[in-house]
């Protein structure tokens, strides 16, 4: 399931790896020009599933079409994997390579971030181009997975130089560092998690995170069931889009979601 969201908002549900999984996308309500975030749940056989966020670079030529180009490639370098059954941390590193050699392909100078979760039966593991962000909460709220933001600001809150809190207000926040579409794209891939009952995955672009703080965002998810997680996300973001308020973030963008949570009783 891929959902591009170019002109209306778009919300779908999807069943892989034993569980139901929310997407979400929509354009920025400040712009008549198409949504350049593209979205996708992507099944990898029985008891894995592929969750993508991918952010066309803003003020680069034809983004919404290096965001849509790559995760098509992706989707497509996974189906071709999966039917030579390769392990599914090859097939990510693989599809995202390809990805990147499909935007360099497109000749028009356009970028993309990319950041992609799997899961694979317990074990939840994160690759991350860019800053769209990943989170594995608990229900009492702790952070068990986070991707980190391939810039400046990033960079110095991986360093512990910075705070979170801080960075999403730093005049640098939206310099990025790390595209696909780029000759010198790298991959960071995440140290494997294992899912515990009524843990939620969360894969954003920054729509939701430079609107939300972090400790927002954790409190949202953590609890309640995940249609009311998803509408209380959307709505909140949108007020800190609409209104500027002392202390808040406020930065109008195209805004993705993906949600997932097994059921309380998991199986590997």
């Amino acid at each position: 399931m891929i959902l591009d969201g170019a002109q209306e908002p778009d919300l779908r549900s999807v069943d892989a790896a034993s569980a139901t999984i929310l997407a979400y996308t929509c354009r920025s309500p400040d712009k008549l020009t198409e949504n350049e975030d593209t979205v996708a749940v992507i099944p990898y056989g029985p008891a894995a599933a592929v969750l993508v966020v991918a952010d066309g670079a803003g003020g680069l030529p034809a983004g919404k079409r290096a965001s849509l180009t790559a995760v098509q490639t992706l989707a497509a370098a996974l189906a071709s994997s999966l039917a030579e059954t390769a392990l599914l941390r090859t097939a990510i590193l693989n599809g995202i390579e390809a990805a990147n050699e499909a935007v360099i392909a497109l000749g028009n100078g356009s970028a993309t971030t990319m950041t992609v979760i799997t899961v694979e039966g317990l074990l939840v593991r994160s690759y991350q181009v860019g800053d769209s962000e990943a989170l594995l909460v608990g229900q009492k709220g702790k952070i068990k997975l986070q991707t980190a933001v391939h810039s400046p600001t990033g960079f110095a809150v991986e360093a512990g130089f910075l705070d979170q809190r801080a960075a999403l207000h730093h005049e640098e926040r939206h310099l990025v560092s790390n595209f696909l579409g780029s000759v010198d794209m790298r991959i960071d891939v995440g140290a494997a998690a294992e899912l515990r009952p009524r843990d939620t995955i969360v894969v954003a672009s920054d729509g939701l995170t430079d609107n939300l703080h972090l400790d927002e965002i954790v409190e949202l998810v953590r609890k309640g069931p995940m249609p009311a997680v998803m509408d209380a996300a959307i709505a909140k973001a949108a007020r800190r889009m609409a209104e500027r308020r002392p202390g808040k973030p406020s930065k109008p963008d195209d805004l993705s979601l993906i949600l997932f949570r097994k059921p309380y009783r998991l199986r590997s």
